[in-house]
């Protein structure tokens, strides 16, 4: 029997591709990834303890892809905690089932149980990165998502020379699901962090910790891409190298038109990629980078300053350099942080547009701040203000979980006595937000959602409210970018600010601070049937119910309808 030369072309393709790394070879690729949640024993600052890893790694593996390329990626549960995991920033285009919050798109993965997320990166490039989406467990099961171009298409900057992931996070002695455990129990402010980590390392700045320190070793005269994510549970942190200036080139995976500065501000959930261009000739020094928090609220936070420590490259290895230290803002600096994010706009090209929405269906204006629940312990006062329990809300409506993933109570058509699809648009009582606090802090409590008919186009108010104390929170939307199209302080005023909004090049993100005593305004189409996740990425703040879904209901053609559920969808 003959072979025909397509066999013969297709089996030199097919060995040639064997010898060749994957992200070499074609766009729209399959990739296969295995997450095996384990306990690990982890030591940092001379204390070891067992942690739930991700392959036993802390943090967890890299997922490299490229713009348009499908990920299978199988988890696989070996701990008694229940498990689910978001794939922070993905737009999961009809594939609603694999974004991961528990409880919201699925039912947790449980304990010798697995589950394969399967969606498709499309229309995105740039650095994201994966999470847990369960109680507090995502403080040591995080990593990056590293999506390039397609084959052929350039970075709109120049090449860089080298790439490097930074993911900042948190080290905690104690084991996270206890302290969180205890403050819903008695209803006070959880215990903070011991230290902040790059990558892991909490750097030379702690006690017993100098071996543990993120070293970045370059060469002089190059430009690198530094992909940074803020995977920390609790704190927007300030980022800075001593003697260098940073370009920041994209954020949330969305190309910006490029600025430089000298220190930058990143929120939990929200990635930035800069360009660090090194000096020409080799310096006789070292120099720190470091990150410390931006903190508005009241409560108490981790004051301190993790440290990384960037090396040039030579030939001889000089002794005993004088390290550079950068000096970084005020912890409460909130100019800084407003006129930062005012830096901050879409490419707005031909090549990557800004598309925002210029007409809109639907308009809403939500509250975001802290409450009060009454005391739930008997014979006893909560540790909350005047012996009550910390809340939070959005709309005075602190969010409760229900016991079944709503988009499969969606899907079956059985949401009854699981959630009720009307969600307030606008503040029941309103009130004067970001001035003297109402005696009445008490927020009610449910299951609500905001229903969208697909294709609506949405205009968002986000309002701090003073109520215990204005704080900046960062709210981060499930299954859709959006525009920042405005901020300011003090009130909204729906008659004087939106003249002042941006429609032309706003930026665009998946993550956005609303402002210590002020507002932030937003537009999004509702493109992406589904029931989406919005919340705080502050997870104490998550944790007391600052939070809420959006269901955007399936469009009338084929390909604007939610697919139907995997067969290995986990069960409650």
């Amino acid at each position: 029997m003959g072979v025909s030369k397509h066999s013969l072309v297709f089996l030199f393709c097919f060995i040639l591709c064997s010898f060749v790394i994957p992200e070499l070879v074609f766009a729209g690729e399959t990739r296969h990834y295995n997450f095996e949640i384990r306990l690990q024993n982890v030591t940092r600052l001379c204390h070891t303890k067992s942690m739930v890893t991700v392959n036993g790694k802390f943090p967890g593996p890299r997922i490299f892809a490229r713009e348009g390329d499908r990920l299978l990626i199988k988890v696989v549960n070996h701990v008694s905690n229940n498990i689910s995991i978001h794939w922070h920033g993905i737009r999961q285009l009809r594939s609603g089932w694999a974004d991961g919050p528990a409880y919201i798109t699925q039912c947790p993965i449980q304990s010798g149980q697995s589950y394969v997320y399967n969606y498709t990166i499309v229309g995105q490039r740039g650095t994201l990165f994966w999470h847990a989406h369960i109680s507090w467990l995502r403080s040591t099961l995080y990593g990056p998502i590293i999506i390039l171009p397609k084959h052929g298409v350039p970075y709109p900057f120049p090449k860089p020379h080298k790439e490097f992931p930074i993911i900042f996070g948190e080290w905690w002695n104690a084991d996270t699901e206890a302290v969180i455990s205890q403050a819903l129990q008695t209803g006070g402010g959880p215990n903070v962090s011991d230290a902040y980590t790059m990558n892991g390392l909490p750097g030379p700045l702690y006690n017993c910790s100098a071996k543990d320190t993120l070293k970045l070793k370059v060469k002089p005269g190059k430009t690198y891409l530094l992909r940074l994510i803020n995977a920390a549970l609790n704190d927007e942190l300030f980022f800075s190298i001593a003697n260098h200036t940073l370009t920041i080139v994209d954020v949330d995976a969305i190309y910006i038109k490029p600025f430089k500065t000298n220190t930058l501000l990143i929120a939990p959930g929200q990635t930035t990629n800069l360009l660090l261009h090194t000096k020409s000739h080799f310096p006789n020094a070292s120099f720190l980078m470091v990150a410390r928090p931006y903190v508005t609220g009241q409560g108490t936070f981790d004051n301190s300053t993790v440290a990384g420590i960037l090396e040039y490259e030579t030939l001889k290895h000089p002794k005993n350099l004088p390290v550079f230290k950068p000096n970084l803002p005020a912890l409460n600096d909130t100019s800084f942080a407003t006129n930062y994010t005012k830096k901050l706009r879409s490419l707005a090209n031909s090549k990557f547009p800004a598309n925002v929405p210029q007409k809109i269906d639907k308009k809403f204006f939500f509250t975001v701040g802290l409450g009060t629940n009454p005391c739930n312990q008997k014979n006893q006062t909560c540790q909350g203000p005047n012996g009550t329990m910390f809340a939070a809300s959005i709309n005075n409506v602190s969010f409760v979980m229900p016991n079944i993933a709503l988009l499969q109570a969606h899907y079956k058509g059985q949401s009854n006595g699981v959630y009720v699809p009307f969600f307030p648009n606008d503040p029941l009582i309103p009130f004067n937000y970001t001035g003297s606090p109402p005696n009445n802090t008490m927020v009610s409590n449910g299951t609500k959602l905001v229903v969208l008919p697909f294709n609506t186009s949405v205009e968002l108010i986000m309002q701090d409210t003073s109520i215990l104390g204005a704080e900046s929170h960062p709210l981060h939307l499930h299954g859709f970018n959006f525009f920042v199209v405005g901020q300011g302080f003090g009130n909204f005023d729906p008659n004087k600010d939106p003249a002042n909004f941006n429609l032309v090049d706003p930026v665009e993100r998946n993550t956005v601070g609303v402002p210590s005593g002020g507002w932030v305004a937003i537009r999004f189409l509702a493109d992406n049937p589904g029931v989406w996740f919005m919340h705080c990425h502050l997870e104490v703040h998550t944790s007391w119910g600052l939070k809420m879904a959006w269901l955007v209901l399936d469009g009338k053609l084929p390909n604007q309808k939610l697919l139907p559920p995997p067969a290995d969808l986990p069960k409650c």
